[in-house]
């Protein structure tokens, strides 16, 4: 008797199984009928959902009946429950530990951050199953760091600011936990030409002859000073030995040294229950991967330890500078948070570096190293506020896809990482596992999940579903089989020579009554033309391209749709004309990923709440929205009020954004405050608000041509000063004084003005009169003739004149 599959006593299963019947019966294709299996195996293989009868009776009535099809399908077509094979995938836990509250203490050597420790997988190709990740970070957890610092001749300020650095960062550190220790080491660069100077008189002192500073030690490339202790003061003394180098070219040698401090754990004495902090100190530019055959160096770096008995590095003129892929894999295989603490100039370098090394920080360091210990606090609290998953011996057979549920309890999809976390935050994270195929049988599988920087990890052992149960009863020369084939699974696999489904034919033989079977429907060709019926079956053509198969051959795994010429664009199976995508992947050609990791900008928001991510990259619809995540928008309607809660966070510590890290974290645009804001710049968008105080705030957005967003803010708000009411009197009466002031000198000018053209009038006319009677030659006095006219005249006169 066969045994019942302890999968179909379960209503989940039932209803998972009518589901997938609905979607398959609308896009109107079983497809586990359709890849004609042959056996169990195969049948698992076709879809995650396909169910194989091993009922030996099973459609006796028809010579070709599929045994597999969906279980429901089965079911209906008569094969008992107890004969159907679907096994499913599932998981279950083999170590669960509760997590740790507390790093330090009795406890320490026992502490436990991630939550479960060792799961089991039990997976059916296609299959997918999912569980659970939980991390926390816990409170006082050990904290060892390593300070690795250049010594090249540019930083000779720096080795004097750092004199004293151990007992001032051990004060700061131990306000973080409770067990601290501090190692130091040095490097400079490999002492062979071109890197340093190689003439003999250089030998001992690579300085002679440089007038600004002309003693110095020998170049070296890397030198293990202290190992990791928590006797800080041994710190102070190891660093009041140390003399600069110099070398001859800017790069420095300092992936060689990082390289040696992360693989010689013993010698630098890094402990397995602590958060392991590599500070690398530089004012310049490293040296990588083939720079050093310049200097003849053709072997590549081989990742081991070389330290001498002196703790120097031996193997700096063997081997190549290390190259990142080999930097990143070491610092995560010793769970080394890396520090890169660089001046300015050269932040954007080491900033693009950290997208290559997991688990990398970059902080800018002034130029004498002054705000080291601010430095080193400020990038601790910022690793110690993320988690990130990342996966190691990851099988290439298996998809896996993450959903993140940070602290805000939203899942957020195609996310492995949560950060802005507080000490003692709990976050999950939903794994979902997918097989792609089945090893060969006895393969063992497994891969480790681990927080990037934590000594904890989740071991996951993977077991494959591939088997069915029913091949336990096989019979070789079964008389089921007319003693010429092997049956298992209630199907005979035929010795060659026999066809059939009981192996009842031999080949050659042809009946022409059987050939209607061998056609899809009526009128097609004999096997859809890619095979020739035998004994009522289509026995399919081989072909160079690949599989053709079928009931009639009318299947194939190579006639799907192409990207670039990859078949389903290597993302997906080929079945029967159709790309079935892999998890993660979705399109008619597998083309287009659903992982949206990339398109979440700074503030969560997919896209930044502008656009929409398709295919992995953010499509942006809004108009003037631009750069990867859609985050910049100058002309958007929220730009300024984007922008003004960083203006606030910044320059006053308000708003929404007011707390440090969050601040920091969504508002990286630079800020320039200004006593007098120009506003005639066509490129900029001006944008002003009003204060909780009433004033007024003005300040300018723009983007330069590198990309980077540029705020420039007035120092302070625009206040305006209410006017006193004794004032505002004075000036009314005052204005009113003024105005008929003003009005009777204007009418005063008028009549002025007025009287002086009468007066200027008569003067003319009186000027005339004169000429007339004095100047005017046609003019004689009339002398009378007649003695009366005479005395008459006279007699006028005396009146007129007054001559008496």
């Amino acid at each position: 008797m066969w045994k019942l599959c302890p999968f179909t006593r379960h209503p989940a299963l039932l209803v998972y199984i009518v589901l997938e019947i609905f979607i398959h019966s609308v896009n109107g294709l079983n497809v586990c009928m359709s890849g004609s299996a042959t056996s169990c195996e195969e049948c698992f293989l076709i879809h995650p959902s396909c169910a194989w009868c091993a009922q030996e009776d099973f459609g006796r009535a028809r010579t070709l009946t599929s045994r597999c099809d969906f279980s429901q399908n089965l079911l209906k077509r008569g094969c008992d429950a107890p004969f159907i094979e679907n096994p499913r995938s599932g998981s279950s836990l083999l170590r669960s530990k509760p997590l740790s509250s507390k790093g330090s203490g009795v406890t320490q050597y026992d502490v436990i951050q991630i939550y479960p420790q060792k799961i089991s997988l039990s997976l059916r190709p296609g299959d997918q199953t999912s569980f659970e990740v939980q991390v926390r970070p816990v409170e006082d957890y050990p904290v060892d760091l390593y300070y690795l610092m250049d010594l090249s001749l540019s930083m000779k300020d720096d080795l004097d600011t750092i004199r004293n650095l151990g007992t001032k960062l051990a004060e700061e550190m131990r306000k973080l936990t409770s067990n601290f220790r501090l190692g130091f080491g040095s490097f400079v660069d490999k002492n062979i030409s071109p890197f340093s100077y190689t003439a003999p008189k250089y030998q001992d002192n690579p300085c002679n002859g440089y007038k600004l500073f002309p003693n110095c030690v020998p170049t070296f490339g890397f030198r293990h000073l202290l190992s990791l202790t928590d006797k800080v003061d041994r710190f102070n003394e190891e660093v009041q030995k140390q003399m600069v180098s110099r070398n001859r070219d800017a790069p420095e040698g300092g992936f060689d040294a990082i390289l040696q401090a992360a693989v010689c754990k013993e010698k630098i004495g890094w402990r397995k229950e602590a958060y392991h902090l590599l500070v690398f100190a530089t004012d310049d530019v490293p040296h990588l991967a083939l720079d050093g055959k310049l200097g003849g160096l053709v072997h590549p770096h081989d990742g081991q330890c070389h330290l001498n008995d002196k703790n120097e590095y031996s193997a700096a003129t063997k081997m190549d500078y290390p190259s990142l892929a080999l930097l990143g894999e070491k610092l995560a295989e010793n769970n080394i948070f890396l520090i890169f603490a660089v001046t300015k100039r050269h932040y954007v370098l080491y900033k693009n570096l950290t997208a290559l090394i997991p688990g990398t920080t970059v902080e800018i360091l002034d130029q004498d190293s002054k705000n080291i210990i601010q430095l080193i606090v400020n990038a601790y609290n910022n690793i110690r506020s993320k988690v990130e998953l990342s996966v190691w011996d990851h099988p290439e057979d298996l998809s896996l896809a993450f959903t993140a549920t940070c602290q805000d309890g939203q899942p957020l999809t195609g996310l492995r990482k949560c950060a802005d976390l507080k000490i003692g935050d709990t976050v999950s994270f939903n794994i979902t596992v997918d097989a792609r195929g089945c090893p060969p049988k006895g393969t063992k599988k497994s891969f480790t999940i681990r927080p990037v920087g934590f000594k904890d990890r989740l071991e996951v052992s993977v077991d494959y579903r591939c088997d069915c149960s029913c091949t336990y009863y096989t019979e070789a020369n079964s008389s089921r089989c007319n003693s010429a084939g092997t049956y298992s699974c209630g199907m005979c696999r035929c010795e060659p020579g026999y066809l059939g489904a009981r192996c009842e034919c031999q080949e050659g033989e042809v009946d022409h009554q059987y050939l209607s079977a061998c056609r899809e429907a009526e009128g097609k060709q004999v096997c859809s033309g890619r095979g020739e019926c035998s004994c009522n079956q289509c026995l399919c053509y081989e072909s160079e391209f690949g599989k053709i198969y079928g009931t009639f051959c009318e299947c194939d795994d190579f006639s799907c749709a192409r990207h670039k010429g990859t078949l389903c664009s290597g993302h997906g199976e080929c079945h029967c004309g159709e790309c079935k995508c892999h998890a993660g992947y979705i399109g008619d050609n597998c083309n287009c990923s659903t992982e949206t990791a990339s398109c979440v900008s700074d503030d969560g928001k997919i896209c930044s709440g502008r656009g929409s991510c398709v295919c992995g990259r953010c499509q942006c619809t809004e108009p003037g929205a631009f750069g990867d995540t859609c985050e910049k928008c100058p002309t958007c309607p929220d730009a300024c009020g984007t922008k003004r809660e960083c203006i606030e966070c910044h320059l006053f510590n308000t708003g929404r954004l007011a707390d440090n890290q969050t601040c920091q974290r969504m508002c990286k645009d630079e800020i320039i405050t200004v006593e007098t804001l120009k506003t005639d710049d066509p490129n900029t968008v001006q944008c002003v608000y009003k204060t909780e105080k009433d004033c007024v705030m003005k300040f300018t957005y723009s983007e330069h041509a590198n990309g980077q967003s540029v705020l420039t803010a007035l120092k302070e708000p625009e206040c305006a000063v209410a006017p006193n009411a004794m004032t505002v009197l004075l000036a009314v009466v005052g204005s009113i004084l003024l105005m008929g002031i003003l009005l009777l000198a204007l009418w005063k000018l008028v009549i002025t003005i007025h009287d002086r053209r009468e007066f200027s009038r008569f003067q003319s006319a009186r000027s005339r009169a004169r000429y007339e009677m004095a100047s005017n030659p046609v003019y004689k006095q009339s002398i009378p003739s007649h003695p009366m006219e005479t005395f008459h005249m006279h007699s006028t006169k005396s009146c007129n004149g007054g001559v008496h």
